[in-house]
């Protein structure tokens, strides 16, 4: 590709920021050519960082953002009031035209406002919605929405449907990938308000392939491709499976540990189990895009360390590559 992709990465978003943010935008940098970072945030730290790696100077460029929206900020007010915060400047140069995406490992919430204050939606897009890949046995489902919109409507339901549709088609290669609606059992009737009102929607939308209800112990099974629920459910279901994930890891060790018979198996079995658990890691796809705005908004976990930040960076490129945005533009006024 011969146009480089821009991506503005809140430098000061995260727990290990800037430290991790900066050493993550490093190793991308090195690993994906095809990238520019602008690292926003307190220029005086960000340098002090870059000061420990080499890198491609033209690959990375920093802009001074003095403020910094907290976790405790109420978001609206943080958004509205720290204009010189680094995701705020960071989501002003999408906005702007003059970077491609913003990644921030920052708050949640001052993410979902401020992408829908300064990006913008699509018009005609009713609701953004958070989209991350859950791992399943069959590889990874896009789950939509996680935390956007906890009391969506069926209308709502039915354009995260669609744009999960594109989303997975264009990222992940699958034409006509599989939709399920998640719900306490498989039948027609079965399901809350908003399922039973939201599943002859989808039923008759002719732009996806609609496969019906799903339940959540399909869920890591890979029933479906793309998991559609307003976002009370959707982040309900992220993080039991982060937290199942970790105590299962934590179990592993704890039996592997138990006597030196215990521990020679697990020696053995480490390459397996390496990969077994590595397979079920929720943060090895990156972050979750937001999406149904004007520009590029991808959410890191707010745990993320250098790796997890690379790939949020990497992740950006399939999206502008595969011309996801204007695909959903096309979608809507199809």
């Amino acid at each position: 590709m011969s146009e480089k992709v821009v991506i503005a990465l809140d430098a000061m978003g995260g727990d290990y920021a800037p430290a991790e943010t900066v050493k993550g935008a490093v190793e991308a940098v090195h690993d994906y050519p095809e990238i520019k970072v602008i690292l926003v945030g307190k220029e005086e730290l960000i340098k002090e960082q870059l000061s420990r790696y080499s890198y491609r100077e033209d690959a990375i460029d920093i802009v001074n953002a003095p403020e910094v929206i907290d976790m405790g900020d109420v978001p609206t007010k943080a958004i509205r009031e720290k204009k010189d915060s680094s995701l705020v400047v960071a989501m002003r140069l999408v906005k702007e035209g003059n970077a491609d995406a913003v990644v921030s490992a920052g708050s949640t919430g001052a993410i979902l406002v401020g992408g829908q204050l300064i990006v913008g939606r699509i018009k005609g897009i009713k609701r953004p919605a958070l989209a991350p890949f859950l791992p399943s046995k069959k590889g990874f489902s896009l789950l939509i929405d996680c935390g956007a919109n906890v009391d969506a409507r069926p209308e709502h339901l039915l354009q995260f449907a669609q744009m999960g549709s594109v989303y997975f088609e264009n990222v992940m290669g699958k034409k006509n990938p599989t939709v399920g609606i998640v719900n306490i059992g498989t039948e027609e009737e079965k399901g809350n308000q908003l399922v039973k009102e939201t599943y002859p929607l989808l039923k008759e939308c002719k732009d996806i392939n609609f496969a019906g209800s799903v339940e959540a112990r399909e869920i890591a099974g890979g029933s479906t491709d793309i998991l559609v629920c307003e976002a009370f459910v959707g982040n309900v279901i992220l993080k039991f499976f982060e937290g199942v994930a970790k105590t299962f890891l934590s179990c592993i060790k704890e039996g592997i540990m138990k006597s030196f018979r215990t521990k020679i198996g697990g020696v053995l079995i480490k390459p397996a189990l390496k990969g077994l658990l590595g397979t079920f890691d929720v943060s090895s796809q990156g972050g979750a895009p937001l999406l149904g705005l004007n520009g590029l908004v991808v959410k890191a976990h707010g745990n993320s360390k250098s790796a997890e930040i690379k790939t949020a960076l990497g992740q950006c490129i399939a999206f502008k590559e595969n011309s996801i945005n204007e695909k959903i533009k096309d979608m809507v006024q199809s």
